[in-house]
């Protein structure tokens, strides 16, 4: 397949992703027993092991190679564990759309500055301008959210979310940077994905066993328990991984800015949230960042090629 067809590919699977990522928040609404520790570890763990199951014989073909680069791994998976216990507790401290918009909005800048610091990989003017674009949205839908936190006790939520959002951005940043770090060092792209989920899935478990017994309580904990582990996190990590091996972390990352618009509209249209006209203009400048991002430039430049191979 050529490259310029690859990108494209690549592209298309995170966008299909994103979507199923953006129905996480509302999904975990239908389910108020549970807390953000046990979504998290159901959601993740669950689906990080099955990720790890299915990807066991391509892992146990490269486990040297995979061993070699033990460190991607590690920090991958520790990343992956921290990731879900940030991003749900970020949400419930501070609503579906802010939780969201933080946690996945902060990750291309924080990806970008990974790349810059580990990898030394500059990004062009057009990408920056395009995340400049998606971080004015991002910033005006969480005034739009967080216009109604008048009291003392109600704003120190919605900081501590807000801080809860930006160390799950950092960890999603985080954990795409090292899988990538592994696929680049040619271990297959299951196999990478399929060991960095199943590694932070393993550690996620004494977190589902302390926490989880609500899920069994229910059956609505227990069907959001299960959708949560099998659709956005299952099915929506293998479409980032082949996403993620055909792209670069930075660009991966920033696509998946569509998922807190699926996730402001959800939550006003199932959860009730409200979205003020300052909102729905962040959401608009949202999708601009994508399209200035993802569509192909008339004459990409060799330094945009270069950083699109890696």
């Amino acid at each position: 397949m050529p490259a310029s067809e690859q990108r494209l590919a690549g592209i298309a699977a995170i966008f299909f992703a994103s979507i199923l990522w953006g129905t996480t928040g509302t999904a975990a609404t239908f389910a108020p027993e549970l807390s953000p520790l046990a979504v998290g570890a159901v959601a993740m763990g669950t689906g990080g092991l099955l990720q790890g199951l299915i990807a066991a014989a391509a892992i146990m073909r490269q486990r040297r190679l995979i061993a070699q680069h033990w460190r991607y791994l590690l920090t991958g998976a520790l990343a992956v564990a921290i990731y879900p216990l940030a991003f749900y507790a970020s949400m419930r401290f501070a609503g579906v759309t802010v939780g969201t918009v933080i946690s996945i909005g902060s990750a291309p800048l924080l990806s970008a500055l990974i790349e810059y610091r580990l990898d030394g990989l500059r990004l062009t003017r057009r990408w920056a301008g395009g995340a400049l674009t998606g971080l004015v949205g991002m910033a005006l839908l969480c005034i739009a959210k967080s216009g109604g936190h008048d009291t003392g006790g109600e704003a120190d939520r919605a900081l501590v979310g807000i801080l809860l959002g930006l160390l799950a951005g950092f960890t999603y940043a985080l954990y795409s940077w090292s899988a990538r770090r592994l696929m680049q060092q040619n271990v297959a792209p299951r196999a990478a994905m399929g060991a960095t989920f199943g590694g932070g899935g393993i550690l996620l478990m004494p977190v589902l066993l302390l926490t989880g017994a609500p899920l069994l309580a229910a059956w609505n904990n227990a069907a959001v328990g299960i959708y949560m582990a099998l659709v956005p996190m299952f099915i929506g990590y293998l479409c980032y991984g082949y996403g993620l091996a055909r792209i670069p972390a930075s660009l991966a990352t920033t696509i998946t800015l569509l998922e807190p618009v699926v996730a402001a509209l959800l939550a006003v249209l199932l959860v009730g949230e409200k979205l003020s006209p300052t909102g729905w203009t962040g959401v608009v400048l949202i999708v601009g960042c994508l399209a200035i991002i993802t569509l192909p430039a008339k004459q990409p430049g060799a330094r945009r090629a270069t950083a699109d191979s890696r």
